[in-house]
């Protein structure tokens, strides 16, 4: 028998006011912040291999809105087509200074920009490449729900150890579980702690590689 759920929006206009007020500030201070850091990163991309320095793909966003998310390069390739290959531990596409960049997630960084231009939040569901995106939406249920908020740099799942390559499926409904809690939970201060756990707990640096 078929049936409709009904539901109100995950957060409330006041609700999502407040969290684009906070990624804004947040987002400018850090970046006016890192300007230096972001600089010389830059550099020893440049310095290190061929190509560009960033490295652009297209994701989904808010209502499975599409958009372009921005990294530091950390590879020699720049998959973004039908077939797009996860990392895997010692994977031999990554440079020198990407494999720096990705251990210490600093390779997210430029998403600071995504953020500011309102693709993305600071924290929220982490964004898969189109073709992941697709597979697994058939496969998991209620994973569609990731797309009722924006997507973010950080997340729930990701500071639970959640993150990196997900070569099982049971590795992304434990992903999507996660996510769905931080949706039906959202507050500030939930933001404000999976933002202080990315930087400072062991966790989010999990199957960092």
């Amino acid at each position: 028998m078929s049936s409709l759920q009904l539901t109100r929006l995950p957060l409330s206009r006041f609700e999502i006011l407040q969290k684009r007020i906070f990624d804004l500030l947040f987002a400018g201070i850090a970046l006016a912040l890192l300007t230096p850091f972001f600089l010389a990163i830059m550099l020893l991309i440049r310095l290190d291999s061929s190509g560009p320095i960033f490295f652009l793909q297209r994701r989904y966003g808010f209502n499975q809105r599409e958009f372009r998310i921005v990294k530091f390069r950390t590879m020699t390739t720049l998959d973004d087509g039908d077939e797009v290959h996860q990392a895997v531990r010692g994977d031999p596409r990554i440079t020198r200074v990407g494999r720096w960049l990705r251990r210490w997630n600093i390779d997210e960084i430029p998403q600071l920009f995504n953020v500011l231009i309102g693709d993305m939040s600071l924290v929220g569901p982490r964004p898969h490449a189109l073709t992941h995106n697709h597979a697994y939406e058939r496969k998991i249920s209620l994973y569609a729900r990731r797309h009722n908020v924006k997507p973010g740099i950080t997340g729930w799942a990701q500071v639970h150890g959640f993150r990196g390559e997900t070569n099982t499926e049971d590795k992304m409904r434990q992903r999507v579980e996660h996510d769905l809690y931080y949706i039906d939970n959202w507050s500030i201060w939930l933001d404000l702690r999976i933002l202080i756990q990315t930087v400072l707990s062991p966790m989010a640096y999990r199957n960092a590689y």
